[in-house]
């Protein structure tokens, strides 16, 4: 065989040879594009974190620049990281206090309207009388129209089978006690306790309803039954939503007030000349919301958002805004449906998380800030991990579902450089105290080493 012949052979050979290792490259290319890899603080080896669906990203603001990514490009369910979007959007939208509702003096009645603010005698805030004593103290007959919400009780995605728990209360135009019945028991002989008394009417005794359940209620109607452990006189709290109705809650809160409240059944939205009554600091919902991951506020503030906005309450229309006017340019669109994080609906990469957090310190004074979300080893819920004596040096929010965790937030280094994380795990079948203290391993290391 002649050489030019053998040459066009070996040539022709090679060809697929070259032609994959330039699509290796080019994968490889890719590859350290999305992850990038300075230091990995022992994620990568981690065989905890390999036998999960793990996200991290770790930026530094003050370069503009990612330390770290891996998987940070996909999606994961966030659960209560949720509520940074929440937060966001709230802060963009809502002044430094809330509206509690809105009223107009019509002849001989005022009729009120509410605008979603959870806090009118909700057990959980401080508690600021003004709207109690309008309300108590107005001179005109009492009507209630809730023609300005547009939305349903419950989340989309949420599970349905959750209605009796405290942590899924119904949204509402106008809450009172947070939308939750409260009922304790000392001893047998002091009997069950009910707050709002107003509900102790509908506690009845059911012996079918299982130990693990004091108290019970129907999923579409306000029949609270108690089972034979509270019967028998055990100590106990429980805490249990009440269907928030405009009827109930009209009924409600003539009994709250001592006085009468009718309820305007007409398709009548505030006119232009309504008056707003205002109730308390918007940080103290947000303080709430953040640290205690309270679900019922993350959800009424999305309310509050939309009637800003728009006169009307709907979460979806809130969602809508805050990705078109202040979410938008974002790393990764997130599936936003709730304002709690309660849908596995919900979906968000780290890098986004990451940017909104960072977006958040550039509108927020770090003290402040620092303020609204848990603190490691001193608040909220992670009071109990991330210590660090009194300098506590991540700040950030949890989101657990079964089977997820994620933490997101910010991380004052040893140096005292502010960095910003998010550290996303799904599908996660181990034990989360386990998870949470090789989060902590990594995490502390970036604080040592930064």
């Amino acid at each position: 065989m002649n050489k030019p012949i053998l040459a066009i052979l070996l040539a022709a050979l090679l060809l697929p040879t070259t032609a994959f290792s330039q699509r290796n490259k080019k994968k490889k290319a890719e590859k350290e594009t999305a992850e990038t890899k300075l230091k990995d603080y022992g994620i990568e080896d981690s065989e905890l974190f390999n036998r999960a669906f793990t996200g991290f990203a770790l930026y530094d603001p003050a370069e503009g620049k990612m330390l770290y990514q891996r998987n940070a490009e996909k999606y994961y369910t966030p659960a209560s990281n949720t509520k940074i979007l929440t937060l966001y959007a709230s802060l963009r939208t809502l002044g430094d206090s809330i509206p509690a509702l809105q009223y107009s003096r019509q002849g001989s009645f005022l009729v009120f309207w509410g605008t979603g603010d959870p806090s009118f005698l909700n057990p959980h805030l401080a508690q600021n009388p003004q709207v109690y004593d309008f309300l108590k103290n107005s001179r005109e007959q009492l009507l209630f129209c809730s023609a300005n919400y547009k939305d349903k009780r419950y989340g989309s995605g949420w599970m349905w089978d959750d209605n009796f728990y405290d942590y899924q209360a119904e949204k509402s135009p106008l809450p009172v006690y947070s939308n939750v019945a409260h009922f304790s028991q000392k001893d047998l002989t002091s009997g069950i306790t009910v707050k709002p008394t107003f509900l102790g009417k509908y506690l009845e005794h059911d012996s079918t309803l299982q130990a693990d359940d004091y108290v019970g209620r129907d999923e579409f109607g306000n029949r609270f039954t108690f089972n034979n452990v509270a019967k028998s006189g055990k100590k106990f709290e429980w805490h249990v939503p009440f269907k928030a109705t405009a009827h109930f809650v009209t009924e409600l809160l003539a009994d709250t007030l001592k006085r009468p409240v009718s309820l305007l059944e007409a398709n009548m939205l505030p006119p232009t000349d309504a008056k707003t009554l205002y109730s308390l600091k918007a940080d103290s919902l947000y303080i709430r919301m953040m640290q205690e991951s309270d679900n019922f506020i993350a959800e009424q503030l999305l309310l509050l958002c939309a009637w800003q906005r728009t006169g009307t309450m709907n979460t979806e229309k809130a969602i809508e805004f805050a990705e078109k006017n202040h979410l938008n340019g974002l790393p990764d669109d997130p599936k936003w449906v709730d304002g709690s994080g309660l849908s596995r609906y919900n979906l968000v990469t780290p890098r986004t998380l990451v940017e909104v957090l960072n977006r958040l310190q550039q509108i927020v004074p770090r003290q402040r800030l620092f303020g609204i979300f848990p603190a490691g080893g001193v608040s909220g819920t992670i009071k109990d991990n991330y210590k660090n004596g009194d300098s506590p040096y991540v700040f950030a929010k949890t989101g657990t579902l079964r089977h997820n965790h994620s933490l997101s937030g910010y991380l004052i280094t040893k140096k005292g450089k502010m960095l910003i994380f998010s550290f996303m795990h799904n599908n996660y079948t181990g034990s989360m105290s386990a998870l949470r203290k090789e989060m902590e391993k990594v995490l502390r290391e970036v604080y040592e080493e930064n």
